[in-house]
């Protein structure tokens, strides 16, 4: 039987400092700093067990490549068990680890919010007449695109290849719901000769994809990531490295992004996907998609057939509807999974009938409509620059600003909910022991990852504290003994009595 579908999300944000020569990387500093500053000290990130050079094709590059981490010098842990850090040239948040798809879309959500709220400080901060600006999207516009990468736990016994080979249909087709839309193409001529290149598409990082497979995020990216880097027992998991999807503002986009992805990964551990159902030219075929807004391009497929993403997807839904009545969704969360196979269901049905009925959950269909208005209104040519501003504003944080928050899209979460998310983890994972120990001790912890905690003990020194299984260390498994210890030594000696 598939393992639970333990996922989460990394966001990669957009930044700019108006008013001033700042770079990026000194923005991004800013920022995270900003929210630490407004909060309690946040504890640093600890890079034991990172080794971002391994590949599951069953090698290493660590010894050979530059690293590809990220900054050491801004890395903190927040007590709702995320990670805030400057990745590269931006301010990144990895949600904690999350049981099912709709955790994920919460703990998203208060990802949001800490970037609104760290920018409000770090503007109260700025000379007058200076501002930084974050964006939710995946392109500068420039030819730079910059990531949205989930992970979803798998099980080590099902082949690599096999994953690669039955999850790659899916990440190609699944744009036409889960993509963020785009105004233009920043790579002229990539998808050959004789092509017109589109005046909006689904996607924003399709035409960034140039092989099938491979380990990097940066250059020449693949539709399938081959990093081995579990965060968790190595001989039980594989960690699903995903980089093929793009940042979404509505909450039920990324509801069926995780969560038809999810059951797709549980189809596939059980051996229930249809094994016809592969693309014959992948990266041609991601581009083709997001380019052809009126879903009618066909790709070809391995056994001959031309179907458009939506006829795919179809197929995968009925493949997905077979596997639940057979096995069950309780890897996937049985409640949510339910839910997603209803959602998936209603928005392939609205977008062959008109994609207009889904401008409410669907960020590509949302932005065009809007973008679409804004060139009737005012006379304006496919390719103007003032289109281009309209995109990127649909992304924009600042509320006052945001046009994905005039959209109408349905909210999937309360606000209160989201706010509570801000600063407590999820009880279904080992996040809970994360982010509730960092809350009651925040001075005895000196660093911490995705699969331990380290304690400054007086009198021991430091206790670095294992959880290499990410379903222990819930609240049901621990919350009794975290609420009965007075101090991380008293806690760490009934850790050792007990486990």
């Amino acid at each position: 039987m598939a393992i639970p579908k333990v996922c989460g999300i990394e966001t990669e944000y957009g930044i700019l400092f108006k008013g001033g020569d700042v770079n990026p990387i000194t923005a991004s500093s800013i920022i995270v700093n900003s929210y630490s500053k407004g909060n309690q000290d946040l504890v640093g990130w600890d890079y034991i067990d990172e080794h971002p050079g391994n590949d599951a094709r069953g090698y290493s590059l660590d010894d050979y490549l530059f690293p590809e981490y990220e900054s050491q010098l801004v890395n903190t842990v927040l007590t709702n068990g995320a990670r805030y850090y400057v990745d590269h040239a931006h301010p990144e948040i990895s949600t904690p680890e999350c049981r099912n798809a709709l955790e994920a879309v919460l703990f998203d959500r208060a990802g949001e919010e800490i970037i609104r709220r760290s920018m409000q400080i770090a503007n109260e901060g700025l000379p007058e007449h200076s501002e930084i600006v974050i964006y939710k999207n995946n392109s500068d516009g420039k030819g730079n695109s910059y990531g949205c990468h989930e992970n979803y736990l798998v099980s080590r016994l099902t082949p690599f290849v096999q994953i690669a080979q039955q999850i790659t249909t899916h990440f190609v087709t699944r744009q036409i719901f889960c993509g963020a839309g785009k105004v233009g193409a920043e790579h002229r001529g990539i998808t050959g000769k004789g092509h017109v290149q589109p005046a909006f598409q689904m996607s924003q990082r399709a035409d960034f994809f140039e092989e099938e497979i491979g380990l990097e995020t940066t250059l020449k990216r693949p539709i399938v990531n081959t990093r081995d880097e579990p965060h968790c027992d190595p001989t039980k998991y594989r960690r699903l490295h995903v980089i093929a999807g793009d940042a979404n503002m509505s909450e039920v986009a990324t509801l069926l992004k995780l969560g038809t992805t999810s059951i797709v990964l549980a189809m596939i551990e059980d051996g229930a996907f249809p094994e016809h159902l592969t693309i014959k030219d992948p990266v041609q075929a991601i581009r083709q998609v997001s380019h052809d807004t009126t879903l009618n391009a066909r790709v070809l497929m391995t056994d001959g057939r031309m179907l458009s993403a939506l006829d795919i997807q179809i197929e995968i839904l009925e493949a997905a509807r077979q596997y639940a009545a057979d096995y069950g969704l309780e890897s996937v969360d049985t409640q949510v999974g339910h839910d997603v196979l209803v959602r998936w269901a209603g928005v392939l049905n609205d977008l062959e009938t008109d994609p207009l009925i889904v401008a409410n959950i669907v960020d590509w269909v949302a932005k065009k409509r809007i973008v679409d208005g804004f060139a009737q209104r005012h006379g304006l040519q496919d390719h103007d620059a003032r289109l281009k501003a309209i995109d990127l504003q649909y992304h924009d944080m600042r509320t006052d600003k945001c046009l994905a928050l005039r959209a109408g899209l349905v909210e999937l979460c309360a606000k209160t909910d989201v706010r509570s998310a801000m600063v407590k983890p999820p009880e279904s994972t080992r996040a809970y022991f994360r982010g509730t120990v960092l809350q009651r001790w925040p001075n005895d912890v000196i660093a911490a990852n995705w699969d331990s905690v380290v304690f400054d003990i007086p009198n021991q020194g430091l206790k670095r504290i294992p959880m290499p299984e990410p379903l222990r260390g819930t609240r049901a498994l621990v919350g009794g003994l975290l609420a009965s210890s007075q101090n991380p030594s008293d806690l760490i000696e009934k850790l050792s009595s007990e486990f």
